[in-house]
């Protein structure tokens, strides 16, 4: 099944407002972010880019659902009619906002931001994971977050090399008669070779070589040149983003260690656990996993003592998406987007056990490692590896 249950929806769901307040990132920096698109085939590569930037007055703030067609693939995923479910969407959420500045001036940073290549969920596209990901930047991260073309996302396209023209990929389910296991393993390679071509991109960037960006001309990508650390590149994804990053371990050594939220395990081979090289953070939520997909992480934690696991109670799969943010009763009826645990906890946990992992695993020279006691399971609402496995997959 698709790792998303997804509840019907029944009568009189239709009453509350619904909006969507994204937090801002708490960190010291001001947060930009711009589209970037390279390529005109679907072997290019699409993400949206999240930045430390400089403050503008009156800077514009870009959609959290970039346009309406992602509305039709969020109800194409929903098994929701097209018909009215995507306008209701777009009625719904259409006008949100993320509260970062659109194409915001780089910030030049002096030695050099680490890199964050993140990778989706299923049904998911670039912009659903916008609170952890301006979270991460306003720490001092560039972080790409990634639109993969392998079918899982809930829509994408690409800009052909004839002007003007898009060509829509949309979401594929698994094909009658063919084995789940098969379809999904050849798309997490794909998504995983994805995030390797996404850090050769940067490292094209810095060394001088001119890459232009078919969406936004005027975002200039050379200002990255020497304002990112290649030394120091993490790879982080939710649910099949989860095992993405894992798998993306194996196939790059300049990823140094990954990040695992709430990682759906079951499309990786068995074959590739004693592969996995570097370390890897594993932030469950509580009703998500299973207990075959927590011996699969135990496994890659038996190999090397500095992966970890870690679970946060009263949270559920969708807690790690900006879907918990949304207030209304139609979002979460669609989407089962809450758990108890209070979504601007949740986001705090999830990304301060991130950001002390990374410190420890790219040598930061901040203070990250004050949060270090979450890696072991120790703080409120969290616990170390999973202690139940109360999985509604």
């Amino acid at each position: 099944p698709d790792p998303v249950p997804l509840p019907r929806l029944g009568r009189g769901s239709m009453g509350g407002t619904q909006s969507l307040a994204l937090p801002q990132g708490k960190g010291p920096h001001h947060v930009g972010c711009t589209d970037v698109m390279v390529g005109h085939t679907r072997q290019g590569l699409f993400f949206r880019l999240f930045y430390p930037c400089l403050p503008r007055a009156g800077a514009e703030r870009p959609l959290w659902i970039p346009r309406y067609e992602y509305c039709g693939g969020l109800a194409d995923f929903a098994h929701r009619s097209r018909r009215w479910c995507a306008p209701l969407l777009s009625i719904a959420i259409g006008s949100c906002r993320v509260p970062v500045s659109w194409n915001g001036p780089f910030k030049p940073g002096s030695s050099g931001y680490p890199l964050i290549i993140f990778s989706h969920g299923l049904g998911a596209f670039r912009t659903l994971y916008s609170s952890v990901c301006s979270e991460l930047a306003s720490r001092g991260f560039a972080v790409a977050a990634l639109e993969h073309r392998d079918r899982s996302a809930s829509v994408t396209y690409f800009c052909t090399a004839e002007a003007g023209r898009e060509e829509w990929i949309p979401y594929q389910r698994v094909p009658q008669g063919q084995k789940e296991f098969y379809f999904r393993n050849k798309q997490v390679h794909q998504r995983a070779e994805e995030c390797v071509r996404a850090l050769r991109l940067f490292e094209d960037i810095s060394s001088g070589k001119s890459v232009p960006n078919v969406l936004h001309p005027d975002f200039d990508l050379s200002v990255l040149k020497d304002s990112v650390d290649l030394t120091k590149v993490a790879v982080v994804g939710h649910s099949f983003g989860g095992v993405t990053a894992v798998l993306a371990l194996v196939k790059e050594p300049g990823f140094r260690c990954a990040v695992a939220l709430d990682a759906w395990m079951f499309p990786l081979e068995n074959a590739l656990y004693p592969e996995v090289p570097k370390p890897v953070l594993f932030i469950n939520t509580e009703k998500f996993q299973t207990p075959e997909s927590i011996a699969k992480m135990k496994r890659l934690s038996s190999r090397n003592s500095q992966t970890k696991i870690i679970s946060v109670l009263g949270s559920v799969h969708q807690s790690q998406t900006d879907f918990t943010f949304l207030t209304g009763k139609l979002i979460s009826r669609i989407f089962g987007a809450r758990g108890t645990l209070d979504p601007y906890k949740g986001l705090d946990i999830t990304s301060r056990a991130a950001l002390a992992f990374l410190q420890r695993h790219l040598d930061l020279e901040e203070e990250f490692d004050q949060w270090d006691n979450l890696l072991e399971g120790f703080g409120d609402s969290v616990v170390p590896e999973a202690p139940f496995c109360r999985s509604n997959l």
